[in-house]
């Protein structure tokens, strides 16, 4: 199955919910991390990057900061505010690079997280939200020498 027929299907999943009340629960699952065991730790001397993700009152969907500097050792942590979203390295707006940080899952509880530890070599590389990547939610990772 494609990329994009996997992405279709979970976008399809995510959205048929409807306006079924949350069980209890539901409500106090914990919250996903990025790897197995929680969050991951930056390297030693490096840094937390948290990036909101977020619906505005007006129906924009963005990342906060969607520009972002880090070095490599460092963690960007992306955590959800409000929406349902996800941060997605695609490589078709990354062409030529290689190891690019898996996709996401779909968030959908507020404060729930996915971390990425930048072990990227120094460059510009593009991430965006699948659901709300043609709604202009999309951001730009620098990497430093």
């Amino acid at each position: 199955m494609s990329r994009a027929a996997i992405i279709a299907l979970t976008l399809v999943a995510a959205c048929s919910g409807g306006d079924k009340p949350q069980s209890d629960a539901a409500a106090s699952a914990p919250t996903p991390a990025a790897a197995p065991g929680g969050p991951i730790t930056p390297a030693p001397g490096n840094k937390v990057i948290v990036v909101q993700m977020e619906t505005q009152e007006d129906g924009s969907n963005t990342f906060q900061p969607a520009t972002i500097e880090a070095k490599r050792g460092d963690v960007i942590r992306y955590t959800l505010v409000t929406g349902v979203h996800n941060a997605d390295f695609l490589p078709d707006s990354n062409p030529g690079k290689a190891g690019l940080p898996p996709i996401s899952p779909l968030l959908q509880l507020p404060g729930q997280t996915w971390d990425v530890k930048v072990d990227l070599p120094p460059g510009t590389y593009y991430f965006h939200c699948d659901p709300h990547f043609l709604l202009g939610m999309q951001g730009r990772l620098t990497v430093l020498p």
